[in-house]
This record gives structure tokens, sequence and C-alpha cells, in this order.
């Protein structure tokens, strides 16, 4: 067998040839070293040599494979790119604001005005259930659900 600095070159030399970055080089080697000495102490081998240029090779392989995954999964959860959902304090305030309006137009509005409008916006009845809820023509309905929108509309754009 040759001198282990003479293997430990060669093996190197192999790994450097193939693209493997410098700063990673005697870490493959030395883990191609040690898994050396871990099989030679169950089976017996016809080339060391071979045997730690392989397992030098696949060791590489493998920690490109880990480095290539790394940085797919670290630019895929890019932490710094996701905004937060949450309003800013000055929209916050503007949408308690509008809530505001919303509501005192509401209290404005005719009771069975009101209740046409919220059971077709809130409880998703439609025009004829209503009707038939309210006592109403659907005709009747429709118009009063037109004019609370209206109304609510131009009341929360007032100031």
């Amino acid at each position: 067998m040759t001198s282990l600095s003479a293997t430990w070159r060669k093996v190197r030399a192999v790994l450097l040839r193939r693209g493997v970055p410098l700063q990673d080089v005697d870490d493959i080697v030395q883990e191609a070293f040690a898994r050396l000495e871990a099989y030679t102490q169950k089976q017996e081998l016809l080339s060391e040599e071979a045997f730690l240029v392989t397992t030098a090779m696949n060791v590489g392989r493998d920690q490109a494979r880990h480095h290539m995954r790394m940085r797919d999964v670290s630019a895929e959860f890019d932490l710094t790119a996701i905004k937060d959902a949450a309003p800013e304090p000055e929209e916050k305030a503007a949408i308690q604001e509008r809530l505001r309006r919303v509501n005192a137009g509401l209290a404005r509005l005719e009771p069975v005005t009101r209740r046409c409008l919220l059971a077709h916006r809130l409880d998703d009845m439609s025009y004829p259930e209503i009707a038939r809820r309210e006592g109403l023509s659907v005709a009747a309905v429709e118009k009063r659900v037109a004019r609370a929108v209206m109304f609510l509309a131009q009341w929360t754009e007032r100031k």
C-alpha cells in the first residue's frame, strides 16, 4: 500500500478535479478515511485506495445534494419576503372609523329598511324570503336594499 499522505493527496486531487469546493475537500477525505476504518473492522478490502476514492466521491455528492436542498429550502422560506397580513396601525384606525360610520348610518335607516339590508347582506337571505318575512313585495325589498346601500356609501364617505 502507498503511504497515508500519498493516498490522502490522491483522494484530494480526485475530489478537486470533480469540482468539490476546496474548503470541503479535507473534511470529505477525513470522512472517507473514517468510513474505511469502520468498514475494514468488519470486512476485508482488495483496494483501500479504491474504497477511499469511491467513498470520498459519494460523500462529496451527498454533501452537494444536501447543500442544494438547504439552498432551495432557504430560498423557498425567505422570511424577509413575508409581509405581515395584519393592517398597519393607521389602516386599523381608518377601518375602525369606517365601521363606526357604518353603524351610525345603520342607526339612521328606517327599521324595516335596516332589517331588509342586514337580512340580505349578513344573513344571506334572498329577496323573496325577506319579502315574505316583512310582508312586502319583492320589488319593495329590492328598492329598500338598494337605497340603504346607496345611503350607507354616501354616509360613510362624509366627514
